[in-house]
């Protein structure tokens, strides 16, 4: 019986005009938009390739005596775009295009967007985008009248009159209009990535073919999620009007406005500075610091000299090169190590600070946007394509680690008394390439975002039975 039923609902989507709909924005947009995305990132590899050429970056040897301003960047990590980002482009073009390293800290590159700012403006078109927002609407659309499309029409009272139990009637509305919904989406999306390997997409790769198919199945269960609300809105309802606007309006929050609000109402709840005031402030304390300094070797040398007779400069050159070092420098020496130090410590402090807020501003961001399905999925798909949360904290903690080795070979040596710049061969220290950002694996993705999967099937679960339950207590 329940067969039957299945039948008679997929025959009846498919005669209708939502499917003609959902079949032409399947054809059309899916193989569209991942062709699309696979040329994009064909031009931003070569431009990363073309950056990283540009910066000659290789290892050199560098003299920590030499003149070297603290606002120079010596090195730059690059961010390598990945092949997943045809499916969600994610925080690839948000991220800084590199993150270069001065004695004041880290600074960063402008990101993609700033060149092309005005398509962006009008927001970015991928895979993720077409599940998350278009999708979701069509889902709404397939279910806002399963049942009060036929209490309305007066047909469920019959139907119901019969020895039919209800429970297989509404299992025949889901499973028949869901499986009517995910053979386009499927044929489609086999259909795009076919020609994606047809561009030379590498989807045989054992770290992409398993994130692809991964995908796939939070898409489907994504979609399943609003099949599940559009029945509960339908067994609510009498009216298929009023359930069109209902559905409509809840598509709205879930999708446009609350997982955008959350992020809106943690930025007043845990307020924090930004990434270009830490970095002054710390340039601004460096220059204090060497202002101190100054002031403090200038009384060591008016010290020293006040009961010697100063000699001229070629005879302080002369005394420099016989002894190595003057005696008053061996006074000034430990003062620059402590100011040094200080200043090593103090940035530190502002760095910890900064990234403590930050974590908590986004946390509670994360938080207050998950009550909807929509945000798990971009979380999730966005850990899978390596665009999001992920790649950035990988990317940001390999270039402060890159920071730290750079200071201990490099910066923490450099030398600003300039009596002490007398270079030797000895002092030379290697600058070492940039190191490549970790990747984690499919396993650890799926652990990280656990919390995300198992909301999208909590929501799953709990909307179905909470339609079941309503159906059970109707009054037909």
């Amino acid at each position: 019986m329940l067969m039957t039923l299945i039948q008679k609902e997929v025959m009846h989507h498919i005669l209708s005009v939502r499917f003609v709909a959902l079949l032409l924005m399947c054809v059309l947009l899916i193989p569209l938009t991942l062709s699309i995305g696979y040329r994009n990132y064909q031009q931003n590899l070569v431009d990363y390739q073309e950056a990283v050429k540009l910066a000659n970056i290789e290892e050199a040897k560098m003299n920590p005596k030499m003149e070297l301003k603290p606002e120079l960047e010596v090195s730059k990590l690059f961010l390598k775009p990945t092949p997943l980002s045809v499916f969600a482009n994610g925080l690839g073009d948000a991220l800084p295009s590199y993150l270069g390293m001065t004695r004041n800290g880290i600074t960063q590159g402008a990101p993609v967007l700033v060149s092309d700012s005005l398509s962006y403006l009008l927001g970015h078109l991928d895979f993720l985008f077409l599940v998350g927002t278009v999708f979701s609407l069509l889902a709404l659309l397939f279910t806002f009248d399963a049942v009060a499309g036929e209490r309305e029409a007066g047909t469920l009272r019959v139907t119901l009159s019969n020895s039919l139990p209800r429970d297989l009637f509404l299992w025949s509305k889901l499973i028949g209009g869901y499986l009517v919904f995910v053979v386009p989406f499927l044929v489609s999306l086999l259909l795009g990535l076919l020609m994606l390997v047809w561009q030379g997409f590498p989807l045989g790769e054992s770290e992409i073919f398993p994130r692809v198919v991964s995908l796939t199945v939070v898409s489907l269960l994504y979609i399943g999620v609003f099949f599940a609300i559009g029945t509960v809105i339908s067994t609510y309802l009498d009216n298929s009007k009023t359930a069109l606007i209902i559905a409509f309006t809840v598509w709205v929050f879930a999708v446009l406005i609350t997982p955008r609000v959350g992020f809106l109402a943690a930025k007043f709840i845990a307020p924090t500075q930004t990434s270009q005031s830490v970095y002054l402030e710390k340039t601004a304390l460096r220059e204090n610091f060497n202002a101190e300094l100054e002031e403090k070797k200038a009384k060591i040398h008016q010290e020293f000299w006040k009961d010697r007779q100063q000699p001229s400069f070629d005879e302080q050159i002369a005394n420099t090169l016989a002894r190595g070092i003057s005696d008053v420098d061996k006074e000034v020496q430990p003062v620059e190590e402590e100011f040094r130090q200080k200043f090593k410590e103090s940035a530190d402090e502002i760095d910890r600070r900064y990234k403590r807020d930050k974590a908590r501003q986004e946390s509670v961001g994360e938080m207050l946007s998950r009550i909807t399905p929509t945000s798990s999925l971009i979380y999730l798909t966005t850990n899978l394509t390596q665009t999001g949360k992920t790649k950035r904290d990988n990317y940001f903690q390999a270039g402060h680690r890159y920071y730290d080795a750079l200071d201990t070979d490099w910066f923490s040596k450099v030398v600003d008394h300039i009596s002490m710049r007398m270079m030797t061969e000895e002092d030379t220290v290697t600058i070492t390439q940039p190191p490549s950002l970790e990747i984690m694996t499919l396993g650890e993705v799926l652990r990280q975002s656990m919390v995300d999967l198992l909301l999208l099937c909590f929501f799953a679960v709990v909307l179905t039975t909470v339609a079941f339950l309503k159906f059970f207590r109707s009054d037909i």
